[in-house]
């Protein structure tokens, strides 16, 4: 007996013949033969199964077919009796075969080869049809009957044609979405596709409609039948084959509910339209696919680059923040070393005075706290963006210049991650120095909105500048200039424009009556930081 991994893949190659069997017989009863559903079955089993389960197919189909050709054995003779259990999947298999090696037929991340796939339903089609047109050739008929060869071609051509692109495209949608079979995964993905939602919502609505309109206006049913395809046609312009593929689908049930009778001439000449169709939005949806993939795989670079750059401004940052501290602890150093000096001094050399000492360490902290505070914001660092901008180094060098500024924020700025704040620091920075190294802001008013969004947090700033004549004439220019080109790189608006774009957003400047105005919005990916967090 057998055992094991032997056991286990008899065990399979049983299950997949009796339920492949099974679903025939089920399919066989809705079959119409200018639309065989069965071929586009076929084909997508042939191309999703392994080779080694291609015998249980053919054994599965081969037994359903069975009990037919017993009970017609008398009506319609033996001939007819033996081609019929041989199972189609039997004949479109060698096609399929040299298909699957020859080309490249599967979904995979560029797509789907649509021209290959087109030509092997155009072959599979063909293949059947003649294996038809021989069955019936050899099938005993009644006395008297006239079989009309060219008509019997063009419908099985057709139907199998039609079979194909009705099944085997919305398949392979699926299964690209669906690639690791879990039921899950596939339900989130599909609740997420916006082809589906848009097919849902829009297109199974809109063909409904027209079924309605030609059920109760029969005139009209073969216009509404041609029209159908306009959905289709809608959803390849914007979501590609895929489009096509679900769109296609609905289309064809629909032309067949509107179908009065079997054979149908309106019927089959509205097929005909939604066959070419089909055939072309594949072509041209796998075309718009490849485009749209190539349009997000640049969002995704771009994305990349932006993040890239926001980690390089953030290391740069960071060894500023650790510049800064070392120059605040030379600061403090320098203070404890002229007391001792002075203490000294006192001693071999009373007359000394120590108020010369005291003033040149004084202009030496100052001048070492400017220089820590213009690398990494002191007082950004103690006590937040809000304190930073209204009590910061930028605000009391334009004040003790002359030059009013206001300071008004809306919303949460702690926010904001710590890289965001230190760039609307730097922005507002080179936006103030390039204003004064024009000369043409007596007034400056800041106003910065922090709000948040479901995935990222944005921020709006605006500075406006104001030129009032008499004021501009009063303004310390000789001491604000170099003193407030230190906290800035000297680029100007270029570094103010490459500084947004860092952070995904852009930078405007408005030309006013009475001066000038820059908004920039700023998006953060990241939210609240922890590496570099501020105060309250």
């Amino acid at each position: 007996m057998l055992q094991g991994p032997r056991a286990k893949a008899w065990l399979r190659q049983v299950v997949i013949a009796v339920v492949y069997g099974l679903v025939m017989a089920l399919l066989r009863r809705a079959v119409v033969p200018h639309w065989v559903l069965l071929t586009g079955v076929h084909l997508c089993v042939l191309l999703l199964m392994r080779y080694r389960d291609w015998p249980a197919l053919i054994v599965g189909e081969a037994a359903s077919l069975l009990p037919m050709s017993v009970d017609c054995v008398e009506l319609w003779g033996l001939p007819w009796a033996i081609t019929n259990v041989i199972p189609a999947t039997a004949i479109m298999a060698p096609v399929v075969y040299l298909a699957r090696q020859r080309w490249r037929l599967y979904p995979t991340a560029r797509g789907l080869n649509m021209g290959g796939l087109l030509g092997l339903s155009l072959a599979v089609s063909l293949v059947l049809t003649a294996y038809n047109l021989i069955t019936l050739s050899i099938t005993k008929l009644p006395p008297g009957y006239v079989v009309h060869y060219d008509k019997q071609l063009a419908q099985w051509m057709l139907g199998n044609y039609l079979g194909v692109l009705t099944v085997t495209p919305t398949v392979l949608f699926v299964r690209q979405v669906w690639p690791n079979f879990h039921w899950r995964e596939f339900s989130a993905r599909i609740a997420e596709n916006r082809n589906v939602i848009e097919s849902v919502c829009m297109v199974l609505p809109a063909l409904l409609l027209m079924i309605w309109l030609g059920l109760s206006a029969p005139h009209l049913r073969q216009i509404a039948q041609v029209a159908m395809f306009l959905p289709v046609v809608w959803l390849s312009m914007r979501h590609g084959w895929g489009g096509t593929a679900i769109g296609g689908t609905a289309c064809s049930f629909a032309v067949v509910a509107l179908m009065p009778a079997l054979y149908d001439h309106d019927t089959l000449q509205a097929q005909v339209v939604i066959a070419f169709v089909i055939s072309s939005m594949l072509l041209l949806g796998a075309h718009i696919s490849v485009l749209n993939q190539r349009a997000e795989q640049d969002r995704l670079d771009a994305r990349s680059a932006l993040a890239l750059a926001q980690r390089n401004v953030q290391v740069g940052e960071m060894h500023l923040r650790i510049t800064s501290m070392a120059l605040d602890q030379i600061r403090e150093t320098v203070q404890s070393g002229y007391q001792i000096v002075a203490g000294r001094l006192r001693h071999p050399h009373p007359v000394t005075d120590e108020r010369a000492f005291l003033r040149q360490a004084s202009i030496a902290q100052d001048q070492l706290y400017r220089l820590a505070d213009t690398l990494h914001p002191l007082a950004w660092r103690e006590r937040g963006l809000s304190a930073a901008l209204r009590e910061g180094a930028i605000a009391r060098v334009l004040e003790e210049a002359g030059v009013k500024f206001r300071c008004d924020i809306k919303g949460v700025p702690s926010s904001l991650s710590g890289h965001l704040q230190l760039a609307i620091l730097r922005v507002v920075a080179e936006a103030v120095a390039d204003a004064c190294l024009r000369k043409n802001a007596s007034d400056i008013n800041l106003r910065i909105w922090c709000g948040e969004k479901s995935i990222r947090s944005a921020v709006v700033v605006a500075l406006t500048f104001v030129a009032n004549e008499e004021r501009l004439a009063g303004i310390k220019w000789d001491e604000l200039i170099p003193r407030i080109t230190r906290s800035a790189s000297g680029a100007g608006w270029s570094a103010i424009e490459d500084r947004a774009t860092t952070y995904g957003g852009r930078a405007r400047e408005r030309v006013m009556s009475h001066g000038r105005r820059i908004s920039l919005l700023l998006f953060d990916e990241a939210g609240p930081a922890v590496a570099m967090v501020a105060g309250p």
